[in-house]
């Protein structure tokens, strides 16, 4: 049985948005902040984790992530802002 995911939205110091997922999400932002997560943000470092979200596996997290990239920029900071984020993501 496959592990659970998350979806997960980084801040990067330009103050843009990035959206991914991971099955290890520690382990994935500080990938992100060596340089090694995605293209997009290696040259936006460093990133803050600023939401994320459990999902039961990869496929739903994959359905997430492409949901959540559909959203504008304020829908996307208000999920943030109705959700703050505590020190380890709930899972759901």
């Amino acid at each position: 049985m496959e592990q659970g995911c998350f979806v997960y939205m980084v801040e990067c110091a330009d103050g843009s948005l990035y959206t991914g997922w991971t099955n290890r999400l520690p382990q994935r932002i500080a990938a992100h902040n060596r340089g090694r997560g995605a293209k997009y943000t290696r040259s936006r470092l460093p990133v803050r984790l600023v939401w994320a979200e459990a999902q039961p596996d990869s496929s739903a997290a994959l359905r997430r992530e492409a949901a959540l990239k559909r959203l504008t920029r304020r829908e996307k900071l208000a999920l943030i802002a109705a959700a703050p984020l505590s020190e380890e993501p709930a899972s759901q």
